[in-house]
């Protein structure tokens, strides 16, 4: 039953961020692919990883800031916070920082959808698919204080033994800030 509640929370959650994006949609102008001279990039195939294994990455105590945020390509809260984490990418290149986009996307836009989203927001590199319809009530809590998996974004910070949660979106100060405090 708990489980079944769960599931229900999740879609519920995911399926009211979608109404924003399709709002957003709406605005979009489509222009004919030939009038382009930039030339087109294929979508790379994203790595698929379970929750034992996403549990294990989020659990890694070390000298290395992971930082993870889940999120969905429909969402717009999602959509919008991903340059401050590509800023950071780029600010911290090289440094012991590990940034990592989780989708919690559908399964069935996994070859189609994410992959042409994450090429063209530049993440394609640094993202990886899970399937939400695997993730139970035993996830969230052994993973996290905050997050019970009824809303994203989602941004969990590790480094060592201290970590940082920040659920809903994450402006760019507030990321600066957290990583700031955690690289010390």
């Amino acid at each position: 039953m708990k489980k079944i509640i769960l599931s229900t929370l999740v879609l519920f959650a995911l399926s009211s961020c979608k109404k924003e994006s399709q709002k957003n949609d709406d605005n979009v102008v489509t222009t004919d692919s030939t009038a382009t001279s930039e030339p087109v990039v294929a979508p790379v195939a994203l790595k698929v990883v379970t929750p034992k294994q996403t549990s294990e990455f989020l659990g890694k105590k070390n000298d290395t800031l992971y930082v993870t945020n889940f999120f969905a390509t429909w969402c717009g809260p999602c959509v919008k916070e991903i340059p401050h984490f590509k800023n950071k990418i780029q600010e911290l290149n090289g440094k012991p920082v590990k940034i990592t986009f989780v989708s919690l996307d559908q399964k069935d836009v996994w070859n189609s959808d994410v992959p042409r989203f994450t090429t063209e927001h530049g993440i394609q590199d640094h993202t990886v698919l899970l399937d939400g319809q695997l993730l139970d009530g035993n996830f969230f809590k052994s993973n996290f204080k905050q997050w019970d998996g009824g809303a994203i974004p989602f941004t969990f910070m590790r480094k060592g033994d201290k970590t940082d949660e920040t659920l809903g979106m994450i402006s760019e100060e507030q990321l600066n800030e957290k990583i700031n405090s955690l690289l010390k």
